[in-house]
């Protein structure tokens, strides 16, 4: 299997303007076009039962910024999606997550469960002390309206973390 390098893809990809020109496109404007055709993988409506397709749309949504986000998919009794939000944006080393705000969108998508997730720009998956803290306060809130948390993962590049599978959650 032979492999790109990332600068031959800029060579090759081209995007219009609004004039209808076209141009080389960016590193950014191809990572832009990957998290858009990756919701088209995962629509509304979409089972969330597998845990390597969730893993691999947190991967397509997170790796590669610069800075963290935290992003929650609300799930339907199901488990299928109803909706992804990127709720908290932050530095390159943390985000501010508040999870009341959390709480409020569940209840306004009328999941029934959600699973959480960040991503480390540095890329190290390894949860902080701090990671371990908000999702057990996160979960606590959630739990108070009837909301499970069935998983947070952490997206670390290609990389990911699951506190399901670690037990810490």
């Amino acid at each position: 299997m032979s492999q790109l390098s990332f600068s031959s893809f800029d060579t090759a990809l081209m995007v219009r303007d609004a004039q209808g020109r076209y141009a080389l496109a960016s590193a950014d404007q191809i990572l832009d076009a990957a998290r858009q055709a990756i919701d088209q993988k995962m629509p509304r409506g979409a089972s969330c039962s597998s845990p390597a397709a969730v893993r691999a749309y947190l991967c397509a949504k997170l790796a590669g910024l610069e800075h963290e986000v935290f992003a929650v998919l609300f799930l339907d009794a199901h488990h299928r999606l109803i909706e992804y939000v990127e709720m908290f944006r932050g530095t390159v080393d943390g985000a501010s997550v508040h999870p009341r705000e959390v709480v409020k969108e569940a209840l306004r998508f009328n999941a029934v469960a959600v699973i959480v997730a960040h991503n480390h720009p540095s890329g190290v998956p390894d949860p902080s002390a701090a990671d371990e803290a908000m999702t057990r306060r996160l979960k606590e809130a959630l739990a108070l309206v009837d909301v499970r948390t069935l998983d947070h993962i952490i997206v670390a590049g290609n990389t990911t973390m699951s506190f399901s599978e670690r037990g810490l959650i």
